[in-house]
């Protein structure tokens, strides 16, 4: 199967009112784990590359590569996406890469400038095929968008996805990148508000920290695409550690690795059937 584009698969979520589960790549055996997962669960998935990932390797394109076969070999639709691009360039790294949409964060800059660059980075993916995810946030959060008590205004949203022409729109809401533990409380009133004023799919960053019923509700109020990252990386790195501390003379990579990798598919088969699942009609 080819790799499957971010707008088919929100747009099919979105109206069917059920989430899309977005996780990240930090090296082959995440890009493995995920895609196992999704097939386990059988529903599309999105696996991302952040440019804090791409720091990491030092160079888009080993990772990038990978990531692309694995996903065009996988049997449920993949989107291949890069996550959190502040730089202009790697953003046409990745289209050149094949990759199927982008993440441009421009968050940091303030609402005018956020659009200019952002509209400009829109009407270079989409001359080339690809779609592109935003985020709108406050001027001067050490965290942007996700800052303590940020909260995206509804009006604001809707004019900024109109001026940009952004085909995903990441808004503040309540929760927070980073977090190990599972207790973000979601604004899910205003989630709704949002929903409501913008016409294209909302995206939850931050997901992490959020607990399994929030992140159904949240779905069920207007949230299509849930980022979830440090969770997982919370499941792959207890399971090397219980191999690890099961057996001092281990040293082949492979018989941590390949666990912590089956665990974090399990997870997120796990992840994807919650965010697939019905809504319950008693709320």
């Amino acid at each position: 199967m080819s790799t499957a584009r971010l707008t088919e698969i929100l747009a099919a979520a979105r109206g069917a009112g059920v989430g899309v589960g977005a996780f990240n790549v930090i090296s082959i055996e995440h890009a493995e784990a995920l895609t196992a997962g999704a097939e386990q669960a059988g529903t599309p998935v999105v696996l991302q590359i952040s440019e804090n990932a791409v720091k990491y390797h030092q160079a888009l394109r080993p990772i990038g590569l990978a990531t692309l076969a694995i996903a065009e070999a996988a049997s449920v639709p993949v989107v291949v996406h890069l996550d959190h691009a502040t730089r202009p360039e790697l953003v046409s790294e990745a289209v050149e890469l094949g990759f199927g949409s982008v993440m441009f964060d421009a968050s940091v800059l303030d609402y005018d400038a956020n659009v200019a660059a952002t509209a400009a980075v829109v009407a270079q993916c989409h001359a080339a095929g690809v779609d592109v995810e935003a985020e709108i946030g406050e001027v001067g959060g050490k965290d942007g968008v996700h800052a303590p008590g940020a909260r995206t205004r509804p009006d604001e949203a809707a004019a900024f996805a109109a001026a940009t022409g952004v085909d995903a729109l990441a808004v503040a809401v309540g929760s927070s990148h980073a977090m190990t533990e599972r207790t973000s409380k979601l604004d899910l009133d205003l989630i709704g508000e949002i929903s409501a004023a913008v016409p294209v799919p909302l995206v939850l960053h931050g997901s992490s920290g959020v607990p399994d019923d929030e992140i159904a509700r949240a779905v069920r109020a207007g949230m299509t695409k849930i980022n979830i990252a440090t969770h997982l990386n919370v499941v792959f790195t207890d399971e090397v550690r219980a191999r690890l501390g099961a057996d001092a003379q281990l040293v082949d990579t492979r018989k941590y690795l390949g666990p912590a990798r089956d665990a974090v598919a399990a997870e997120v088969a796990r992840l994807l059937t919650l965010l697939r699942a019905p809504a319950d009609p008693l709320g």
